[in-house]
């Protein structure tokens, strides 16, 4: 592949790449091997895409994988410490408290919420990255919801 071409795509698509490992990680660092990973993986692929919310979706699906097989090999199930307030813009203490709360809710969630409410992803679309029925992703986010509520003692995603 040029390296233009793999330039303007790693341009494209890193940061929204590692704010999923991150998101589902919660580790900077590991993050930071996945989305080497998985642009070393996109960039040894020659197909081409329909265009570029294919590749983008095609990305995610990756990523997740990635962060799903590392948790395999590291046989981590126990929450590791993030500094995610510090790697987010987040400039109010609620904000660092939804951040916070976030992190406490399970991968799948936390996953299910960083796309559709961070990546600004539709249900269909989080169904489809994801490998989910559409109607599974509606109850877990109102699941989620429900947990972040209970958390925080308010709603505060719509």
């Amino acid at each position: 592949m040029e390296q233009t071409i793999m330039a303007e795509i790693y341009d494209r698509l890193h940061d929204i790449v590692y704010r999923t490992a991150l998101a589902y990680c919660r580790n900077v660092q590991d993050a930071e091997d996945i989305t080497h990973d998985v642009f070393m993986i996109r960039f040894e692929r020659e197909d081409s895409f329909p265009d570029a919310e294919a590749e983008k979706a095609w990305m995610l699906r990756v990523t997740i994988n990635e962060c799903r097989d590392l948790h395999r090999r590291s046989d981590k199930r126990s929450a590791v410490p993030l500094e995610f307030a510090q790697d987010l813009p987040a400039k109010t203490d609620a904000e660092i408290a939804v951040c916070e709360a976030v992190n406490l809710l399970s991968e799948r969630d936390r996953i299910l919420i960083h796309l559709y409410y961070f990546e600004g992803y539709s249900v269909r679309e989080v169904a489809e990255i994801t490998h989910t029925r559409e109607p599974v992703v509606w109850a877990r986010l109102a699941r989620a919801r429900k947990r972040l509520k209970k958390l925080l003692g308010k709603e505060v995603l719509p």
